[in-house]
């Protein structure tokens, strides 16, 4: 009954979608400014009464008022290394946070042995400060080096947690092993434990944590609201990035099967562009990357010619991308906020029905856009 109501709900979606694709001169988007000061904003989290938890990479993490005043720095995080695409980056709420108070986050680590890697704590908010902080999640090995940490926190209808992680940028080749968390999605209990209905539980040479492999850099993911699959995008190196519906145990391909291409020489990465036991992506974009950072789906009554569309913020193209999707195709794709000349970080449905993004700059901002 469950699947056949999910089914018909994403067949409604679909529906949706293609009447999103039709010229789109309906919908005038007015970003507005709700808070600016930030510094690298890279996570944003709405609180149950409408304000904001969001991420600094540098390492602060704060509450933002309704009204865009901008709280003071909590205390009680461990320490973070920053550095390159390192830092505090992702946060995201307990699903029964109104009970608990627990507040997730990810952020880069200096490991004792040497290196750093990509860690995951909690903590409970209290007043101006995250107690009986425990981190839950440390990406093994460490590796020097200050590039491809990923990562978004979602998650799943079941309660568990997903976290995206990158290769490292050095270790590429890790993405297709199974010993190690380098290019790989995880799925995690709240407190850290092993799932028992993960992929590659019981697997000889094979972290039990592991989800999906073959991942480049994933900073954007998603849960599909009709079906509860996640959806996740991940960096190609020049061009080359991908929009995935990731797959439980599935191998998505880096950096055996990529479109991407070598840097300044533009020649070809691993053995192709496709294989049968590869997912494939749902979209890619060749030959220029867009660097894609943060993503949601269109829900609710504030954009209902976009209901059921994809939302994608960019980097390097600076613009948010917008996808018609008919289940799981992409059938249309629409460039938006094409002056706005800021890196997008991260997007978000807010409690309220508006979009939010956060841009990652110095003066980072949290825009809300409005009809």
């Amino acid at each position: 009954m469950r699947r056949r109501t999910a089914l018909a709900l994403a067949h409604v979606l679909g529906l949706a979608a293609l009447l999103a694709a039709l010229p789109a001169a309906a919908v005038e988007l007015r970003p507005v400014t709700l808070a600016r000061g930030l510094q690298h904003p890279w996570g944003l989290a709405f609180l149950p009464d409408g304000r904001m938890l969001v991420t600094e990479r540098p390492g602060r993490m704060r509450i933002v008022e309704r009204d865009g005043r901008i709280g003071a720095p909590l205390a009680g995080l461990p320490a973070v290394d920053a550095g390159g695409q390192g830092g505090l980056l992702d946060v995201a709420l307990d699903p029964r946070f109104v009970d608990n108070r627990w507040v997730y986050w990810s952020y880069t680590e200096a490991a004792p042995e040497g290196g750093n890697r990509t860690a995951v704590a909690r903590g409970r908010l209290d007043e101006g400060r995250l107690a009986e902080v425990q981190v839950i999640f440390r990406q093994r090995p460490a590796v020097g080096g200050s590039h491809h940490f990923g990562s978004r926190l979602v998650f799943g209808r079941d309660g568990r947690l997903f976290v995206t992680l990158g290769d490292r940028f050095s270790r590429m080749a890790d993405a297709q092993t199974l010993d190690n968390h380098l290019g790989k999605i995880v799925r995690i209990e709240p407190d850290g434990r092993v799932p028992p209905d993960n992929p590659f539980v019981g697997r000889a040479g094979a972290l039990p944590e592991i989800w999906s492999y073959g991942h480049r850099n994933v900073q954007g993911a998603a849960l599909h609201p009709a079906t509860g699959a996640l959806w996740t995008h991940d960096h190609g190196p020049q061009g080359g990035d991908e929009l995935n519906l990731t797959q439980r145990g599935g191998n998505h391909g880096w950096p055996v099967i990529t479109h991407g291409r070598n840097y300044g020489l533009g020649t070809r990465i691993g053995e192709g562009t496709e294989r049968a036991d590869v997912v494939a992506p749902l979209r890619h974009w060749v030959p220029v990357s867009v660097a894609p950072s943060g993503m949601a789906f269109v829900t609710g009554e504030r954009y209902p010619e976009w209901r059921g569309s994809l939302l994608i913020g960019t980097l390097r193209a600076q613009v948010l991308l917008r996808l018609s999707l008919d289940g799981e195709r992409v059938v249309g794709e629409q460039t938006l906020l094409g002056g706005l000349n800021a890196r997008i970080r991260d997007v978000r449905l807010g409690p309220d029905g508006w979009i939010y993004l956060l841009t990652d700059e110095r003066d980072g901002r949290i825009l809300r856009l409005e009809r």
